[in-house]
């Protein structure tokens, strides 16, 4: 066993990638993308700067390394939902319920999101990594389901890319909500209650 007190990098080098990420996403929704310093990000993690480096060159490097291990991995458990043929209402009920969760218990992902939409002008690479990370990712999985549905007659005719954008609103909408007006003293919103309502709205809408 090595002495106490040594650096966490050096007890634990195979993990060193999986600290880094979770301190750059703590980071990155704290200070945003510009204010952002690697250095912050390093001393979280426990590592030098230097050895941030021998893993992600840039700081977009890093934050496409964040999208893609803490925030589309929640795509890939609504598609193994949907892998189990269960009908599409349940499907729908089960995917957006995981992602309400998701933003009601895990504020980084909204500080995130805030952060691409504040700062994609200035660095439109983050609305880029964004956009082929999540966003055209999960619209494009719930289109797809849609499309099945239809063809099985569970869904009336229409754009499937169009009720998918309707489907997921209420996530943004919380989103934009908890990091734009929270703070300056509005209620909050409880984003899963917000879902189910939704969803029983929208689902009845979508039936032929």
């Amino acid at each position: 066993m090595l002495p106490a007190g040594q650096p966490k990098f050096r007890r634990r080098p195979e993990a060193r990638p999986a600290e880094i990420l979770a301190a750059a996403l703590e980071v990155f929704a704290e200070r945003g993308f510009q204010a952002a310093r690697l250095e912050e990000v390093a001393k979280r993690a426990g590592v030098s700067k230097g050895a941030l480096y021998l893993y992600f060159e840039t700081k977009a490097d890093l934050f496409r390394a964040v999208v893609t291990d803490a925030i589309s991995p929640n795509i890939e458990r609504v598609k193994a939902m949907a892998s189990a043929e269960v009908p599409f209402e349940q499907a729908a009920r089960m995917g957006i319920g995981m992602l309400a969760r998701t933003v009601a218990t895990d504020r980084r992902v909204s500080g995130v999101v805030k952060l691409v939409i504040a700062e994609s002008r200035n660095h439109p690479e983050l609305a880029t990594i964004w956009h082929e990370t999540v966003v055209d990712p999960g619209v494009t999985l719930i289109s797809g389901l849609i499309a099945a549905a239809q063809s099985r007659g569970e869904v009336r005719p229409g754009d499937p890319r169009l009720f998918a954008f309707g489907l997921m609103g209420p996530m943004l909408l919380g989103m934009i909500w908890r990091e734009t007006f929270e703070p300056v003293g509005a209620a909050a919103i409880n984003v899963p209650a917000l879902a189910d309502q939704h969803l029983d709205t929208v689902l009845r809408g979508m039936r032929p």
